[in-house]
């Protein structure tokens, strides 16, 4: 992935060299509205970091260019003021919070599939079990219900031990 600088300010070439030296990604510079939103229809960007000034003397490009971000981050900087070590914080900030994010998300997704189907599998055993307590149900189905019983109790134990999630436990 790489990250879209939009900036008119000079030297912004260079403050992408040391950007894209230090973070080992891709960096692009736009020097402008047309230029940012021609880059953002080419490709996905990781990051868009723009130019504070740009944002505040034309609010119309930069809305423009954050409806067409898509899933980048984010950033406004103002690049006079800042330099590219200021840049290379944020844009690890950000990447290491989105990657936060993206974590917890997957748990908690982890987290209702695996209540889902304890659930499922609570319900799935506990209809087996009533329908063997029926004095007139046929040996083969009494079978195939004791089967289904015992695979939802082996399904059981299997969902009261922890899942895991990216190498950690949920």
């Amino acid at each position: 992935m790489s990250i879209l600088i939009v900036t008119g300010i000079e030297g912004a070439r260079n403050c992408a060299a040391v950007v894209q030296a230090q973070l080992g990604m891709e960096v692009e510079v736009a020097d402008g509205r047309k230029a940012a939103l021609a880059a953002l229809r080419r490709r996905e960007f990781l990051a868009v970091a723009v130019d504070e000034t740009m944002a505040e003397c034309d609010p119309a490009a930069a809305e423009a260019i954050w409806e067409r971000a898509g899933l980048a981050i984010p950033l406004q900087i103002n690049f006079a003021l800042s330099g590219a070590a200021r840049l290379i914080r944020e844009i690890r900030s950000a990447l290491h919070r989105r990657e936060r994010e993206q974590m917890l998300a997957r748990r908690a997704a982890t987290a209702a599939i695996e209540t889902e189907l304890k659930s499922t599998v609570a319900g799935l055993l506990l209809h087996s079990q009533l329908a063997l307590s029926g004095a007139d149900i046929p040996l083969p189905v009494a079978e195939r219900l004791r089967m289904v019983a015992d695979l939802a109790g082996n399904l059981r134990q299997q969902l009261n031990a922890p899942l895991q999630v990216s190498g950690t436990a949920a």
